[in-house]
């Protein structure tokens, strides 16, 4: 995927991140327990924050510069899972698989996309959104394995 400007990555980032809101506030109003169900509310709502940080770049300059990365966890569970498309009525273990795989292509699309521009504010936030996409990741991978665990005893 080839972008003119750093103004169309920025609009294509924004409009993932939407889908990211849309997406994580209808699991939250399907989820059964309620740890699932805020979870679901909390990612909804850092993906909200992802939205704002990309559409203002330039307001969000001392924060993008104060931010801090760390290294996350990657359990790699996704990684040995097909992706496949969210339907309505999914039992949860099949709604965190497709979770997990979006934020695993999440994480290589704003890998790419870091890559595509020399504009260094926009590449910053592009890493740090790398960052809090594989938290996601780590935190569903989590919610799985926890929720394997649960059926088994």
């Amino acid at each position: 995927m080839k972008f003119g400007s750093v103004d169309e990555i920025l609009t294509f980032a924004i409009d993932r991140e939407k889908e990211a809101v849309e997406f994580y506030a209808s699991l939250a109003k399907q989820a059964t327990r309620a740890s699932l169900k805020e979870t679901f509310v909390n990612f909804s709502k850092e993906e909200e924050k992802h939205v704002a940080l990309l559409s203002d770049i330039s307001g969000n300059k001392e924060k993008i510069d104060a931010y801090e990365f760390k290294k996350i966890t990657d359990l790699k569970i996704s990684d040995y899972m097909v992706e496949k498309e969210y339907e309505e009525g999914m039992p949860m273990p099949e709604i965190l698989k497709v979770a997990m795989k979006k934020e695993e292509v999440a994480v290589k699309l704003y890998t790419d996309l870091a890559g595509q521009t020399d504009n260094e504010d926009a590449k910053k936030v592009f890493m740090i959104l790398v960052q809090e996409e594989a938290k996601h990741k780590l935190g569903l991978e989590t919610l799985y394995d926890d929720y394997l665990a649960d059926q088994d005893s």
